[in-house]
């Protein structure tokens, strides 16, 4: 098996999960489910499968600090970080980079920092396949998740679930690619579940380096000029002033819509191994182990007469009275309540508290 590298994509804030996520703590370094941050949790899961070493984190400088102390085992130099967010494309374009030097033919696995993982055994085993996939078929790779029920806030992945006999992965479960849709209404989600070849998009991918650098010269060629720059003076001392001038100009753009919506045959993996992108506090609810009346709480907390609730406190005590199926989230300058279905929307209070320049509380 070819030598694999993970880059974990760890810069973004995670204001649906405000206010707990904050800038400088963004919900991949927080406990949110279970024990463990999420980032921590995100890297434990390769243990067995790629070497610490041999993962590169990609984040922001505000956050590089306790991203080193929460992972230990991750050489610091393996800590990327951006100037600026330019979303996902050059995220993987810059540690591209990096790993080309170590080895041009390795394996890369983009991972997002921030997702749950309830089955690690047979996550393994089906990153393990898409690995040797990746490396053997030079096609770039992802895994698609089984979808259980109309979702509209993942996007989805159509898969041809034929044999026509040009792919001689077929039959060890590995589908190719036909399209790549958008977060759909709900009109659409029920559609895409009734009709039985779609999967919801993890945000996991897999590409061996050669295979990656040569997807974004040829879709993606103003990235690829700002990446050869950065080649060009890796190791020096003016790398760092380069990747300012080069992410100052750059266009933000997802790896999705940049590359993947674009490569020639994409191949696809199911996975059915308890996977989420915890993307809302209603997300942790869906997911968290609650009471015989549906109540989620953690902290110091009492509920009289109330169902179906999801309440979190760090630093006081939460009293409820007479409540059914809401959220209630606490920390020590600020205190959320909506109802539950609504948390996607918590993002429109960040972005009014930058509209206000609040940034005591972002």
């Amino acid at each position: 098996m070819a030598n694999t590298y993970a880059v974990i994509m760890a810069g973004g804030v995670g204001a649906r999960f405000w206010p707990r996520s904050r800038e400088k703590t963004p919900k991949q370094l927080l406990e949110i489910v279970g024990p463990g941050t999420m980032i921590q949790n995100t890297v434990k899961r390769l243990e067995g499968v790629i070497d610490s070493k041999q993962i590169f984190i990609v984040t922001n400088k505000v956050q590089k600090a306790l991203v080193i102390k929460q992972l230990p085992l991750v050489p610091p130099q393996n800590i990327l970080v951006e100037p600026v967010p330019r979303n996902t494309a050059p995220c993987i374009g810059l540690a591209a980079l990096f790993i080309n030097r170590l080895d041009p033919h390795g394996v890369v696995i983009a991972l997002p920092a921030d997702h749950v993982v309830e089955n690690i055994e047979d996550y393994q085993r089906v990153l393990r396949l898409a690995i040797e996939v990746a490396e053997d078929s030079g096609s770039p790779v992802t895994i698609g998740i089984q979808p259980k029920w109309p979702e509209t806030g993942y996007g989805y992945i159509q898969f041809v679930d034929e044999d026509d006999g040009k792919d001689r992965y077929f039959s060890r479960g590995v589908y190719r690619a036909k399209t790549f849709a958008e977060k759909p209404n709900l009109e659409t989600a029920e559609k895409f579940l009734a009709s039985g070849d779609f999967l919801w998009n993890s945000g996991m991918f897999l590409w061996r380096v050669d295979v990656i650098l040569e997807e974004i010269k040829t879709h993606l060629p103003e990235l690829h000029d700002g990446l050869m720059k950065l080649d060009g003076v890796l190791g020096t001392e003016r790398f760092l002033s380069t990747l300012d001038l080069v992410y100052g100009v750059i266009r933000g753009i997802s790896i999705d819509y940049g590359i993947m919506e674009k490569a020639q045959n994409v191949l696809i993996l199911k996975g059915a191994f308890g996977w989420s992108d915890v993307g809302s506090w209603d997300e942790v609810y869906r997911i968290a182990e609650k009471d015989e009346k549906g109540n989620y709480t953690s902290g110091q907390v009492i509920l009289k007469d109330t169902s179906n609730s999801l309440v979190y406190s760090n630093d006081r005590l939460i009293a409820t009275i007479g409540v059914d199926d809401i959220i209630v989230i606490t920390t020590e300058d600020a205190v959320l309540v909506c109802r539950r279905g609504k948390s996607q929307e918590v993002k429109e209070i960040v972005d009014h508290l930058k509209r206000r320049q609040l940034d005591e509380y972002i």
